[in-house]
């Protein structure tokens, strides 16, 4: 009889190997992820099997047909039923029953607790990130955003030292974000729909978690610093430096 040996026992005896990475300060982290979409997805499944054990998820958006071909979480059968948040909440703690997964049904913009030690954006609209943004600028929280169109990822890491995701933007930036807003009608917001697939989705999120689990592990030095793009095609990441923008608003805060 083949008997199983003591380190297989362990569900994160592999992640234990890895030297820089403290299982105990992520178990003992509080995360919380915006957005439920297809990078929120993706996003919560590596946090639980990275060992993340409290996470909150928030969006109250619902389930469409479309999301079906890159959200892990999600079935037919949920359309139109609850929200992203609470179904992905529900499936998601199946991974591991001693994972705490508190879904949100709001929109980022009305949460008000935000004591968390890390923030990971899974977001599709420029507002709802400058929101995020602004908020761990504040409370001097980490936040690690990522994005996608099509095949290209992006993910930025924004830490005390360096720059927000503010002191990247520019006028096409803005201009977006005013299309939205002049679109919005009875509470609900446009979205511009672009493309996206679970491979580019799945890599970024990874990205995302991995920036995560650097930062509760004390070793925001070997974190992104600028914005790294990654190309679905090519398989490369390129990274665009960016400066700490001084004007920035959102740098006003002591530290």
């Amino acid at each position: 009889m083949i008997s199983v040996r003591e380190y297989d026992s362990d569900r994160f005896d592999r992640s234990k190997r890895i030297e820089w990475i403290s299982m105990d300060k992520i178990r003992r982290s509080k995360c919380l992820v915006a957005g439920a979409g297809a990078l929120g997805n993706e996003t919560v499944k590596c946090l639980v099997l990275s060992g993340f054990r409290d996470i909150t998820v928030a969006d109250n958006d619902h389930i469409g047909t479309s999301n079906l071909n890159r959200c892990v979480f999600f079935r037919s059968s949920d359309v139109k039923k609850g929200t992203k948040s609470e179904i992905l909440a529900e499936r998601a703690s199946e991974l591991d029953p001693d994972v705490m997964i508190r879904p949100m049904n709001i929109r980022v913009q009305e949460l008000d607790d935000w004591g968390f030690d890390v923030v990971i954006g899974c977001l599709d609209n420029i507002s709802a990130r400058l929101h995020v943004n602004a908020n761990a600028c504040y409370f001097n929280i980490p936040y690690v955003d990522g994005g996608t169109d099509g095949m290209t990822g992006k993910v930025q890491t924004v830490l005390s030292d360096g720059p927000c995701l503010q002191c990247s933007m520019n006028g096409s930036h803005y201009k977006v974000m005013e299309t939205r807003f002049s679109c919005t009608g009875k509470g609900s917001f446009y979205v511009p729909k672009i493309a996206a697939e679970i491979t580019t989705t799945s890599v970024t999120a990874a990205m995302q978690v991995r920036e995560a689990m650097k930062i509760v592990s004390d070793r925001e030095d070997m974190c992104i610093r600028n914005i790294a793009y990654y190309d679905g095609i090519s398989g490369e990441t390129h990274v665009l430096e960016i400066k700490k923008d001084t004007d920035c608003e959102n740098h006003e805060y002591p530290v």
